[in-house]
This record gives structure tokens, sequence and C-alpha cells, in this order.
């Protein structure tokens, strides 16, 4: 390995990525935002990797592994697996270079990133959608390249593609005209984690590094735990470009040294901050792009008077999960709730629900009732959108009091998936 030491990819190595991506790869922004400044009493900047052409910084490491390939690597062709952004990456590559490309997705992949992927790519891709995770279409990606000789470009196990996400880092301590405390980067398979944290740790060593990974896939947090790389059984698969059971052996080892604490995110506060950045700042980021920007409530008080950087990894977003995100939020904040209402079926059973139970501002967002005449009461499922969460207690004493309460859903999310 061409590395500086076993914990860090070497600075000559990215400075010659960076060489290579150069009239390729966009150098994006570090904006100062000061809505968020003044929100955390810091100074926040956020590297807006959105930018790139492709919207995600995957483009510098697939960009800059692919052109480095040996004329016989690109004549066996290219393949990769990807949930959405390193497969634009290597699609836009594949394009520019004029190589083809197999890329391999998984079934669950927004329609929004595949049609991308075609744009990005052309002619010189080839998708194929294979199993419901990153994990099942890498090893059909695998079994493709033994088959046929290809070529993989991994999305982030490589240190090619280190070196290229590693770029970044350069990028922002150019930029910066002044020290910066900390820097929040998402870690998913963790290729940015080690190429910008290898930069920072050898430019910037007193940069405090916080990885930030979603809740529901933990899988560096998971691997510090255990002390060695491990393999996660079940994923929550809506951050869907950091959602990873397995990080990379090669960015494990980096991110355990480099990285000063990791966070994990709970996919609620993933969404709302989606829809804070949308509304207040008209960025369009991902739930993956969201990661760092979230991670700045847990550590409000450490960040006051201090330079911050966030990374916004990527702006891929789908349109058509924003109701989804818009629920997952209100979940969160403890605006919305669900239960199973028990009904007197009798006449004026629901004026006496919504007169009696319900608050002056609480709304009903959800209704399902069906009259059964052999039962004193029928079953109803409600949920309710409250405008603020001290709300909740008041309402569940009124439901108790007169008699509605019948089962809490947000408590059973196992009934919850199949009711609502």
């Amino acid at each position: 390995m061409n590395l500086a030491n076993k914990n860090s990819i070497s600075l000559e190595k990215i400075y010659k990525a960076q060489q290579n991506i150069k009239g390729v790869v966009q150098t994006t922004p570090l904006v100062f935002m000061k809505n968020f400044s003044d929100r955390y009493q810091a100074k926040i900047y956020f590297k807006r990797e959105d930018l790139q052409v492709v919207r995600s910084y995957k483009i510098r490491g697939a960009y800059n592994k692919i052109q480095g390939l040996t004329t016989t690597e690109l004549e066996n062709g290219i393949v990769c697996a990807s949930a959405g952004n390193h497969a634009q990456g290597v699609a836009f590559a594949c394009k520019t270079l004029q190589v083809h490309g197999i890329i391999f997705m998984p079934v669950t992949t927004p329609q929004q990133k595949i049609g991308q992927v075609k744009m990005f790519g052309g002619e010189f891709v080839e998708i194929k959608l294979v199993g419901d995770s990153f994990d099942d279409s890498q090893k059909a990606a695998n079994e493709f390249c033994k088959a046929e000789k290809s070529t993989f470009v991994h999305p982030f196990d490589d240190l090619d593609v280190i070196a290229g996400q590693g770029t970044i880092g350069i990028e922002i301590l150019n930029d910066s005209k002044e020290s910066i405390d900390y820097l929040f980067l998402p870690v998913g398979g963790g290729g940015l984690a080690s190429g910008v944290g290898s930069v920072f740790k050898a430019l910037s060593p007193d940069t405090k590094i916080i990885g930030v990974e979603p809740k529901g896939a933990p899988s560096l947090t998971t691997s510090l735990e255990k002390g060695e790389n491990s393999t996660l059984n079940e994923i929550d698969k809506f951050v869907d470009g950091a959602a990873v059971k397995r990080m990379g052996d090669i960015t494990f080892e980096f991110c355990k040294e480099i990285l000063h604490s990791v966070d994990l995110i709970d996919e609620g506060l993933i969404c709302s901050t989606i829809l804070k950045v949308y509304n207040e700042n008209a960025l369009v980021v991902e739930p993956a792009g969201a990661l760092s920007i979230a991670a700045l409530e847990n550590h409000k008080e450490q960040i006051k008077g201090k330079t911050v950087v966030c990374i916004v990894s990527g702006g891929n977003n789908d349109i058509t999960r924003m109701e989804e995100m818009k629920e997952r939020a209100l979940f969160y904040e403890g605006l919305k709730h669900y239960f199973i209402i028990k009904f007197p079926q009798r006449a004026g059973a629901l004026k006496e629900f919504v007169v009696d139970v319900l608050g002056p501002n609480d709304d009903i967002a959800y209704f399902e009732y069906t009259k059964k005449h052999n039962r004193d009461k029928g079953p109803a499922v409600v949920g309710i959108e409250l405008k603020s969460k001290e709300n909740f207690e008041p309402l569940v004493t009124r439901m108790k009091e007169k008699g509605f309460l019948g089962v809490y859903l947000n408590e059973k999310p196992d009934l919850f998936q199949y009711l609502i």
C-alpha cells in the first residue's frame, strides 16, 4: 500500500489525484451559513459537494480510479456496485473516458438515481438491478468480474478511490481563511472519512474530525465496539448513500485512527434537517448529505465560538420520498402520533372525540374505521398531528378519561407498518 503510514493515505497520493481529476471534477465552494452560525453561535461552513456535476462527491474517487487503469483493464470493461451516487460517478467517468461500464444497483434504489445514472453514462453504461441492498449488489458484481475478467471499481475500499475523495480536504483547507476547529462528515463505507481525514491529520492536526452515521446502519460504531470490522445482520436502508452492512477493511483501519469520535443520528432528525435546510436555505440535500448538518445539534455546546465545516456530501434526493421524510420528521419531533382508538358504536361518538378529546390545535391527519354491529366498541386507527410536542401528554390523558385509548402505535413499529 502506498501509505504515509498504516493509519492514513499519503498526501502525495492525494495531491496526485487532485491533478488527475482537474478539469473534470469541480472545485466546490466552501459556503458560510449565516442562519446556522447564528443558531449555534459559531462560524458554520458547508462544503457543497451537492454542486458537483453528478451532485455528489463520488465522482472524485471514481474518476481518479478509472483514469489510472491500464489499457487492458479498460478494454475488459468497468464494473461497480452502488446504491446510486458512486454509480453516477462511474457512469460519468465511463462516458468521459469512453469505456464500457456495467453498474450493479439494488432493486430498492430510488428511480431518480437510476435515471441519473442512465443520463450520465449514456450508451457507455449498462445497469443491472440485483438484490435489496448494496451488499447484495456488490456480491453479484464481484461474481460477474471473476467470470468476465472485468475491472471492479469499489465505491470506498480502494486507495485510488480514497485518494480522490481526499481532494475535498485539500480544497477545504485552501479555501478556509482560518483554522478549522471541527469537521463533520458522513460515514458509510468510509472512503470520504479516510481520504479527507488523512489530509486533516497531516495538515490540520488540531481539527476534531467527527464521523456521522445513520442510527439504522451503525457499521463503524459497531465495529469500533467489537474491535474489528464487523458485518451488520440488518440495516435501515433509508439513508441509502450511507447505509452499508459492512464498511471497508482498509477504511475501517483508517477511520478508527483518524476520527475523533463517531455520532449516530436518528433517521427522524435527518429528515427534519433535510426539511429545515430546504425551507431556510433552498438547498436540496439527500439523507446522507444531511448527516453532517444534523450532527451539529449533538455538539451545540462544544462548537460555540468555534469554526466548523460540514461536508454536504450529496443532493440526489428523490422528490417522491418527501412525504415519508415529513412523516419521519414529525415522529422525531413528537408532533405526529398514531393510535388505535376504541369508539363506542353509537351516534355522536366521533363528535365527542373531536370536541372533548382533541385540543384546539390538534389535527386529525389519518382516520380509518369500520362499524361492527356485534360489538359495543369498534376500533379506529387515528393519526393526530400536534402543534407542540407538549400537547401529547394532555391528549393521552383525555383519551384515557373518556375511555377512547386503545393502543399507542408509535411505540409498536411492527404493528404500525401493517396498519398504516
